[in-house]
């Protein structure tokens, strides 16, 4: 057997394009598995928030950020 097999008895150039087509609908294979995989996450994560009793919508924040102060020293020298 030869090292440089050529069943479909293509050119050159073709060969080079239908190896440049293949690899470039593999990537776009991996992308759209990438994207689906990110696009389920979401969904499931909002899926999960609809599931949730409406009063856990409806309470405050357990972290007030408006409250908290940032206590300043009086003798504090600044540079």
């Amino acid at each position: 057997m030869s090292e440089h097999e050529n069943i479909l008895d293509m050119s050159e150039k073709s060969r080079l394009t239908a190896d440049i087509t293949l690899l470039m609908l593999k990537g776009a294979g991996y992308a759209a598995v990438f994207l689906l995989s990110i696009w389920f996450i979401i969904a499931v994560m909002a899926w999960i928030g609809r599931a949730l009793p409406e009063e856990s919508r409806d309470t405050p924040d357990p972290l007030l950020r408006s409250s908290l102060t940032i206590e300043v020293a009086e003798n504090a020298t600044y540079v």
